[in-house]
């Protein structure tokens, strides 16, 4: 499975991780996700299925930019 690195913006808390984690967490091939809001670094392990945009919007409809 393809790792794939993403810069978020708009985590300021651990709270904020896990609002990413769980929203990303939601879609289907997605087998872990590890947010850190100190380096604004979200990583995904996801099969090719996922769409790096559907990872995107995910974490743009939790309330984050994704600036990468």
């Amino acid at each position: 499975m393809p790792i794939r690195n993403l810069t978020v913006t708009g985590m300021s808390c651990e709270g904020c991780e896990s609002n990413v984690i769980d929203a990303v967490s939601d879609l289907k091939g997605v087998s872990s996700v590890i947010a850190n809001h100190e380096t604004d670094q979200v990583e995904v392990d996801a099969a090719d299925v996922v769409a790096r945009s559907a990872i995107v919007s995910a974490i743009e409809g939790a309330g984050y930019e994704v600036t990468d």
